[in-house]
C-alpha cells in the first residue's frame, strides 16, 4: 500500500555542498523506507526573501542557519524540523526540534589532525560577525576554547566580508596576515571557501603550502578544490546523516509520534587529507623549497638534476641534507610524489587509468600498473574499488 502523500516544503539554499548533501540525506531516508512526500523546492534550489511565500503544506525542513528563513517560520503553527550548526547554549536553539553539525566536534577533528602532522603553532581564519554567519563565531570561540584546554597560544584573523569590489584588497589584508603568522603553523578556515581565499593569498605572495604553513577546511566543497592550486584538506561534515535524521522526524511528527526537543548533534563524517596538510616538520631551507619544487614539477618528469639546478648547490650537499631531513633520497622524493598524486587522481577524479598514467608523467599505462603494482600490492584498478567512496 502507497504511503500517505504530505505536502513537504524544504528550505535551504542549495548553493553550497552543505544544503546539497542535507537535501540528499533527505532524500535517502525516503527511498530508504518507500516514502512518497509531495515535495516542494525553489527551481532556483534557494529560498528568495523577495518572494512572498505560501505555506499551505504538512511540514517544512529548513536550515536554520539563515535568519531569514528563521524569521519566515517562527509563528508558523504546522511540524517543522530545523537543521543547522550547534550552539553552545540551549538557549540559542530554536525552538522546533533540531538537527545539528556539531561543531566543536568539527572543529576538533581538524584541530587534531593538524596536531597529527606535528604542528604545535595554530591559527583560525574566521568571518567577521553578522547575523548570516552565526555559525563561524561559534567555531571561532571554540577554537580559542581547545586552545586554551591545550596549553597553547593562537592566532586568530576574522577578515573581510568578501564582494567583487573589495576582493583585492581583502587579499592585501589577508596577506600581511598570513606574512605576519610564524613558520609551520597551522591555519583552520572555518569553510573552504575562506581556504581558498588563503591559497590564493599564499599563492600571490609566495608563501609555500604546506612546506610552510598547513591548511585545513571545512564541509569538502568539491568545487572549491577544483578551484585551488593546491588540493585541500577538509573535514567531511556528516551532513547526509543530518538530513536522514530531519526526514525521519518529520515522518515521525505525521505518524503523530513523539519527537524530542533537544538538538540531535551530529558529528563529522571523516578527514579528507590532501596536499595542503601533507606537511613534514622540515627546518632545512634548501629542502623545504626542494620539496616544494617537486611537488609542482614530479608529474612533468623532472630529474634529480633539474632539482640541483633548481637549488644552485652540490648533489651531494642537498641529498647530504635530505637524508639528515627526511631520512630519503630526492629520486624517491619525486617518485613518491608522482605515486601521491596517481593516488590523488584514482580516489578523486574519474579519469580513465590511462590518462592517470599520462598525466602524472609515466612513459607507458603498463609500467604504471607494474610500479603501481610493486608498491601497494594492488593493481591501480584495485585501488581506486578499494578506496572510492560515493
Amino acid at each position: 500500500m502507497k504511503n500517505e502523500s504530505y505536502k513537504v516544503v524544504l528550505l535551504f539554499n542549495a548553493n553550497n555542498i552543505y544544503d546539497r548533501q542535507i537535501l540528499k540525506g533527505i532524500g535517502a531516508f525516503l527511498k530508504a523506507n518507500n516514502i512518497h512526500w509531495n515535495i516542494y523546492i525553489s527551481e532556483t534550489m534557494r529560498y528568495d526573501t523577495n518572494i512572498r511565500f505560501n505555506l499551505d503544506c504538512d511540514g517544512i525542513i529548513a536550515n536554520f542557519d539563515d535568519p531569514d528563513i528563521e524569521d519566515l517560520l517562527m509563528r508558523v503553527d504546522i511540524p517543522i524540523i530545523g537543521v543547522g550548526t550547534s550552539y553552545p547554549d540551549d538557549l540559542s536553539y530554536p525552538k522546533v526540534p533540531y538537527v545539528a553539525a556539531d561543531n566543536y566536534a568539527i572543529v576538533e577533528t581538524a584541530f587534531n589532525h593538524l596536531c597529527a602532522k606535528g604542528i604545535n603553532k595554530f591559527a583560525f581564519y574566521s568571518i567577521p560577525p553578522n547575523r548570516y554567519s552565526r555559525w563561524a563565531g561559534v567555531r571561532e570561540k571554540i577554537f580559542k576554547q581547545i586552545l586554551t584546554q591545550k596549553g597553547y597560544e593562537g592566532f586568530i584573523y576574522q577578515g573581510m566580508t568578501t564582494s567583487l569590489d573589495n576582493w583585492q584588497a581583502s587579499l592585501d589584508k589577508l596577506s600581511t596576515w598570513l606574512r605576519s603568522l610564524p613558520v609551520n603553523t597551522g591555519i583552520i578556515a572555518v569553510n573552504d571557501a575562506r581556504a581558498h581565499h588563503i591559497l590564493q593569498a599564499c599563492d600571490r605572495v609566495g608563501i609555500k603550502i604546506p612546506e610552510e604553513l598547513c591548511l585545513i577546511g571545512i564541509d569538502n566543497e568539491e568545487v572549491i578544490n577544483d578551484l585551488s592550486t593546491v588540493s585541500l584538506s577538509t573535514v567531511k561534515q556528516g551532513t547526509e546523516e543530518m538530513g536522514f535524521n530531519a526526514a525521519s522526524l518529520l515522518q515521525k511528527q505525521f505518524s503523530k509520534g513523539k519527537v524530542s526537543k533537544s538538538p540531535l548533534l551530529i558529528a563529522p563524517k571523516k578527514i579528507i587529507a590532501r596536499r595542503s596538510t601533507d606537511y613534514r616538520s622540515v627546518q632545512d631551507p634548501y629542502v623545504i623549497q626542494a620539496i616544494h619544487y617537486i611537488r609542482d614539477y614530479a608529474c612533468k618528469g623532472i630529474k634529480v638534476e633539474q632539482v640541483i639546478s633548481e637549488m644552485q648547490i652540490s648533489r651531494s650537499n642537498l641529498e647530504m641534507r635530505f637524508k639528515e631531513s627526511l631520512g630519503k633520497t630526492i629520486h624517491s622524493v619525486i617518485h613518491e610524489e608522482k605515486f601521491n598524486q596517481a593516488k590523488y587522481l584514482l580516489i578523486e577524479s574519474s579519469l580513465s587509468i590511462q590518462a592517470i598514467s599520462e598525466q602524472c608523467g609515466y612513459p607507458s599505462v603498463q609500467y604504471f600498473y607494474f610500479l603501481f603494482k610493486k608498491i601497494y600490492g594492488m593493481t591501480p584498478k584495485e585501488f581506486r574499488n578499494k578506496y572510492v567512496t560515493s
